[in-house]
């Protein structure tokens, strides 16, 4: 079985012009979204189409992130609108619940305690068989300062993320600040919480907690050197006997969404098959066709099946074993 534990809501028209709706009263009417059935349906058929194109059997799916709108003010919008989002997944899942599976969004927003996204954690996973939750490391959308995922404001999530046995995909959202792209904010954001989350003492404290990083890990895997010899200079906090940051490093599980094959090879290597979930985020901007090949960046299954130094038991892990094993409330 191909599992793809990276994927995003392919949603109809009305989901977001009920945003819109939200948008122009200032929340004061949130409603439930009014989607039909048949648009849903619709939407759900074409990407199981694209699924079978490429031979993904399963795909988990979350909302889109850069529509989930942490930022938004006043904050009051945002647990409405996330929880639509949520909504058209679980309805999407019920049409088709051997093809995919729901990974929740999050209303986390900025300023406030992270406890006010417990309801919608709760209902997602024990009401609508959710199996794992999107955790945005910057709900301010490059507008503000906020606490970095070693930061104690973020423990009360990962002592309910394991107590409910459901894992966290990092995955930022949009950004405002001016200076970098949604796209480029994602890859920041994902850099930042696995070298904060390391320098804390996050895996001490919650051994049990499994964080996902998307995109493969930011750039942390591709800048090792640099981070190696951080972990061992005394300047810097490090010290002489730190246990070594690639070691370290496998406490966190990756994707595969990079698509360039030699950036994959990479991190195959510095982090071990056991660590990487196979992932598409298709359809997305990967779905763009790459000239040289012909194919869609985001059809990575080929890639994968041709890296040669792969064992037969290393890609079953990859493209299956090791989403059952983070996602253990996955039954399909």
């Amino acid at each position: 079985m191909i599992i793809d534990s990276h994927a995003h809501l392919v949603a109809p028209e009305s989901l977001y012009a009920h945003r819109a709706m939200l948008l122009a009263d200032g929340g004061y009417h949130a409603g439930k979204a009014r989607i039909a059935d048949d648009d849903i349906a619709a939407c759900a058929a074409g990407n199981v189409a694209k699924m079978d194109e490429v031979g993904t059997d399963v795909q988990l799916i979350s909302p889109r992130p850069f529509h989930q709108g942490h930022s938004m003010q006043p904050s009051r919008l945002v647990h409405p609108w996330v929880a639509s989002n949520n909504d058209v997944i679980a309805r999407t899942v019920e049409m088709h619940p051997t093809r995919f599976a729901g990974v929740a969004g999050l209303p986390v927003t900025p300023g406030n305690p992270v406890s006010d996204a417990f309801g919608e954690l709760h209902r997602t996973v024990e009401e609508l068989g959710f199996v794992g939750v999107l955790v945005n490391p910057d709900p301010a959308e490059g507008t503000a300062k906020g606490p970095g995922m070693d930061d104690e404001y973020w423990f009360p999530l990962y002592s309910k993320l394991v107590e409910l046995d459901v894992p966290m995909q990092i995955h930022s959202s949009g950004c405002y600040s001016g200076r970098e792209t949604y796209s480029e904010h994602f890859i920041s954001e994902e850099s930042i919480a696995i070298l904060s989350m390391l320098r804390g003492d996050v895996f001490d404290r919650f051994p049990d907690l499994r964080v996902i990083v998307s995109h493969g890990g930011g750039s942390v895997p591709y800048q090792l050197g640099r981070w190696q010899a951080e972990a061992f200079h005394a300047g810097l906090g490090g010290s002489p006997g730190a246990t070594p940051f690639e070691v370290r490093l496998k406490q966190f599980y990756f994707d595969t969404v990079l698509h360039y094959p030699l950036a994959l090879e990479l991190l195959l290597r510095t982090v071990g098959p056991d660590r990487v979930l196979f992932g598409t985020e298709r359809p997305g901007s990967g779905s763009t066709v790459n000239p040289a090949t012909g194919a869609p960046y985001d059809d990575l299954k080929p890639v994968i099946e041709s890296i040669g130094f792969l064992a037969d038991a290393d890609r079953a892990a990859i493209f299956e074993g090791n989403a059952r094993t983070v996602f253990p409330r996955l039954k399909i």
